[in-house]
């Protein structure tokens, strides 16, 4: 099969979630604008849209005629172009509708997974477990099309492991969009031992289609962007305990750990928050994913699977607001400190009045995240920001160096460990997939 062949029947599973409508939506319109190439009009381009709840998949529906339409207005000249062939559409109104109406064609809402089986690629967007990917995937192989591709989105767990454990010979490969797949620009490749060179070279060209940057990365529990995240959190959660063990609160060694880490790190949310925004019963299935399959390390957080068990979840409502987590959010904006023991919030406001004071003065020369990736000379500004900073010698300087160590440890052991090539690949994906304003392996620490 060639590349439009290849994408003539796709299906997506668990399409109607944050990541999986993405999925849908980058993978519709590539769709759609192949379906308009005239050595392609006699294809018939289908996307199943699996999902387990009727009531999602008619919001996928609302978000799929939204963006559709979003991205045919931005490229309404092109459009023009491939449908100059029909003389109905004079108006860019009337090609601009057109479009939208292709692609919303194209996608085919199912709750039924036996829609998927004669698709020849299937992009698997489901919770991060592997047994349920597992079952999934040995459906697919029984009784789907005997050469269908599976792309998961997994983000931790290894492919190799899938592929042997759903007998799907080589035929799977670790391409994991970041969230929201939309609007981010990094995919994660990882092929397992056996992956497919075709389907590797397809993957490829896939992403360069949909405008994708791609960083590989060995078949190794986490990956790197989980493999650093992880740590990283542990290293948050480890520093929190250590500022209640010298005598804070815990609400205030949140505070400033969240607080430092954003400002101090020059990132675009703090620890907490992130760990909020991607769920804490997502982190929790990650560590559990890397703790057990990688020896000689302590993957785990006992207050991550305590929060858990009292109900604290973070994650997103399903129409996208923040839910509370460690941090309290009013309009997405962190407003107040959970207490694990109460499960009481203490407002931002009153713990800034002393926790700033205990943190001690900013230096002048400090860089917003958002001036940083504006300016051309952030590297400079960034460096002598930490220049200033290891002179102050302030508790905050002191968290922050310690935490810009241990950030750039865990990406240098990464590429050690062989998970990523070189620093430059762990680099590249904390500033893609995380937003960084610089990379975790640098020489400001």
């Amino acid at each position: 099969m060639n590349y439009p062949e290849r994408l003539e029947n796709v299906a997506v599973l668990g399409a109607a979630g944050k990541m999986g409508s993405g999925i849908v939506l980058l993978t519709a319109l590539e769709m759609a604008d192949l379906s308009l190439d005239p050595a392609n009009r006699d294809k018939e381009f289908t996307l199943h849209a699996v999902d387990v709840s009727p009531t999602a998949l008619k919001g996928l529906v609302s978000y799929l005629r939204e963006q559709a339409l979003k991205a045919a207005e931005k490229k309404a000249v092109a459009l023009r172009k491939a449908y100059a062939h029909r003389e109905d559409l004079v108006l860019n109104s009337d090609i601009i509708r057109q479009y939208v109406q292709d692609v919303m064609d194209i996608v085919h809402p199912t709750t039924h997974l036996s829609d998927t089986f004669g698709s020849t690629i299937v992009f698997e967007a489901a919770s991060e477990n592997p047994a349920l990917k597992v079952k999934l995937f040995s459906e697919i192989r029984a009784h789907g099309h005997p050469d269908v591709w599976i792309f998961t989105n997994t983000s931790s767990i290894p492919i190799s492991e899938l592929d042997r454990k759903a007998e799907l010979s080589g035929r799977i490969i670790g391409f994991h969009f970041y969230n929201p797949p939309a609007v981010q620009k990094l995919v994660e490749l990882a092929s397992g031992g056996t992956t497919r060179q075709e389907l590797k070279d397809f993957s490829a060209a896939f992403a360069k289609r949909i405008r994708k940057v791609v960083v590989p990365s060995s078949d190794t529990a986490g990956f790197i962007g989980n493999g650093h995240f992880m740590r990283d959190l542990l290293h948050a959660i480890a520093e929190a305990g250590r500022l209640t063990a010298e005598g804070h609160s815990f609400v205030e060694a949140v505070y400033m750990i969240n607080k430092v880490s954003q400002e101090y790190l020059v990132r675009p949310m703090g620890i907490f928050q992130l760990i909020d925004y991607v769920g804490l019963d997502v982190c929790q299935c990650i560590l559990k994913v890397m703790d057990d399959r990688i020896p000689g390390e302590l993957l785990h957080s006992a207050l991550i699977d305590e929060l858990l068990a009292k109900g604290v979840r973070g994650g997103q409502f399903p129409d996208g607001s923040q839910r509370d987590g460690f941090l309290q959010y009013v309009k997405g904006r962190p407003s107040g400190v959970l207490d694990p023991e109460s499960l009481a919030y203490t407002p931002v406001d009153s713990l800034a009045a002393t926790c700033d004071v205990k943190l001690g003065a900013t230096p002048a020369s400090m860089i917003s995240w958002k001036a940083a990736l504006a300016s051309a000379n952030s590297d400079q500004s960034i460096a002598a920001f930490y220049a200033d900073v290891r002179k102050t010698g302030t508790l905050a300087a002191d968290i922050a160096t310690r935490y810009g160590k241990r950030s750039c440890e865990i990406g240098r052991k990464l590429v050690a460990d062989g998970v990523a090539a070189n620093d430059e690949d762990v680099n590249r994906l904390l500033l893609t997939g995380f937003f960084h304003a610089y990379g975790p392996i640098n020489s400001y620490f």
